[in-house]
């Protein structure tokens, strides 16, 4: 949900500056904004009815968290992630759902269960018939409020960086629904684990669900990578078949009976003829 601009309470709680990195971050997790994007700083102070300041600010303050980088005399841009980084984005992340699923095991009420459970219900719904760009935000939250649960404001704060440059690669994971009908049955075992207290179940459930995801972004960008190569096979099988096409009706033409003059004029010519043949080309 968008926060109102001109709303005094809010002004009082986060500063310009927190604004435009907020707006920035909800535009990067409905997927308005991608990888190698150009930040306009004009843009964003008229979209927010505030002076250029706050925004490079923000800008700053997004590249110190690895979410943006400043290029000379070109401007901001959104970093991409290279592969080796994912990888190492989901490993922390792995570590730190796992400690948030043994603390929050130990004190989960029965409230937070049901909360969590109503969260789940509304976001396998949104799966469903919501699509990618509802599906995706209602995902980071049901997560988020896990960390969050455990009262643990630094491990939070941790999740949050780790999770916030996730999303510059996290939503190719989301494409198919069999990638989503696998994490809703990880996040049912997730809430189990929880309902039983179980720590170690818990964190295990956790940790395992983000190595998941981890094999599932893999997978969804071989796939991605796997489709223009198919493409062009099946562009280089068609022109191979119009070659095998126009080679067959060259030897087709070869084969044909020579007509009987020709074969006259050929057996009187005799063995200087049959000399100036040239040999045939092994090598076609």
């Amino acid at each position: 949900m968008t926060r109102p601009t001109n709303s005094l309470e809010l002004l009082r709680s986060v500063t310009l500056s927190d604004l435009v990195q907020e707006e920035i971050l909800r535009r990067i997790k409905t997927g308005e904004l991608e990888a190698g994007a150009k930040l306009n700083e004009v843009d964003f102070a008229q979209h927010l009815r505030i002076s250029r300041s706050p925004v490079r600010e923000a800008f700053r303050a997004l590249e110190e968290a690895g979410l943006a980088r400043l290029e000379k005399n070109r401007g901001v841009f959104i970093r991409e992630i290279s592969d080796e980084e994912a990888v190492e984005l989901y490993q922390v992340r792995a570590g730190l759902d796992e400690m948030a699923g043994r603390l929050l095991a130990a004190t989960i009420t029965d409230r937070q269960l049901k909360e969590l459970r109503a969260a789940l219900d509304a976001l396998e719904a949104s799966s469903i018939s919501g699509g990618v760009n509802h599906y995706f935000p209602l995902n980071i939250a049901f997560h988020d409020r896990l960390v969050e649960m455990t009262g643990n404001t630094t491990l939070l704060a941790l999740y949050r960086q780790v999770v916030n440059r996730m999303h510059l690669r996290r939503r190719r994971g989301f494409s198919s629904s069999g990638s989503s009908a696998a994490s809703h049955e990880e996040h049912r075992t997730i809430l189990a684990a929880l309902a039983t207290r179980d720590a170690d179940a818990t964190a295990l459930a956790m940790r395992k669900h983000v190595l998941s995801g981890l094999h599932r972004a893999i997978s969804a960008q071989a796939q991605s990578t796997l489709s223009p190569l198919a493409e062009s096979s099946s562009e280089a099988g068609a022109k191979s078949g119009s070659q095998s096409a126009s080679q067959a009706k060259s030897q087709s033409s070869r084969l044909q009976p020579e007509p009987p003059v020709r074969r006259a004029r050929a057996k009187k010519a005799g063995p200087a003829h049959a000399a100036a043949t040239p040999p045939p080309n092994l090598n076609k």
